[in-house]
């Protein structure tokens, strides 16, 4: 089995946390089967400045957790609708963190069909937050844990990016209206799994 990402690649900066979760797998197991997927979208979320973040101005909290060390997982339910699914960052104490808004399926596609309840349209499975997380089984229970030391729920490192050619895009952030000039979302350029493409973005090479 791959193993987890280390503490360190998380306790960094937020912003080059976020670049650098592009084209890692999450992997989570559900009952008997894994379920794994590349990561093709985030946005970033930082307490100290960022309106936008759920630990803006020290709020406390449903978003207690964003306060735990880096690598830690913080989900909230949002819209009385579905759960979004994070990745805390930075030392303790400091309230950041990644949001996880999409990610290309690889293994156990069937069963995230049957969480998600489709038979078809694979890339309408998890090319959003709130379907990642249906697909993947992700909601409170998930909420603080460790996705370092977690051998059942973790993030990994992806062995085939040596050989692909990954353009990372840059833009605002999506559905929200405190911190639109923060341009802390993050894509893959030309990846089908992506919620939404803004295409007159400039792309970072990594």
């Amino acid at each position: 089995m791959n193993r987890p990402l280390s503490r360190d690649f998380y306790i960094r900066d937020t912003l080059t946390v976020a670049k650098e979760l592009l084209g890692k797998i999450i992997v989570k197991r559900y009952g008997k089967l894994f379920l794994s997927g590349k990561i093709v979208e985030v946005e970033a979320y930082i307490g100290s400045h960022d309106p936008a973040c759920h630990a803006y101005m020290r709020t406390k909290g449903r978003c207690e957790v964003m306060y735990a060390i880096g690598g830690t997982a913080y989900v909230y339910f949002v819209y009385g609708n579905h759960y979004c699914f994070n990745v805390v960052t930075g030392a303790k104490g400091e309230g950041n963190a990644v949001l996880v808004r999409a990610v290309e399926p690889l293994e156990g596609i069937e069963t995230m069909k049957l969480l998600r309840g489709i038979e078809h349209n694979l890339i309408n499975l998890t090319n959003g937050p709130g379907k990642f997380c249906k697909a993947f089984d992700i909601d409170m229970k998930d909420n603080g844990r460790d996705l370092v030391m977690d051998k059942n729920f973790f993030i990994t490192e992806n062995y085939k990016l040596s050989t692909e050619k990954i353009i990372i895009m840059q833009s605002g952030r999506i559905g929200i209206n405190k911190g639109k000039e923060f341009p802390y979302r993050f894509f893959i350029y030309n990846n089908n799994f992506v919620s939404k493409h803004k295409i007159n973005e400039t792309a970072i090479r990594l």
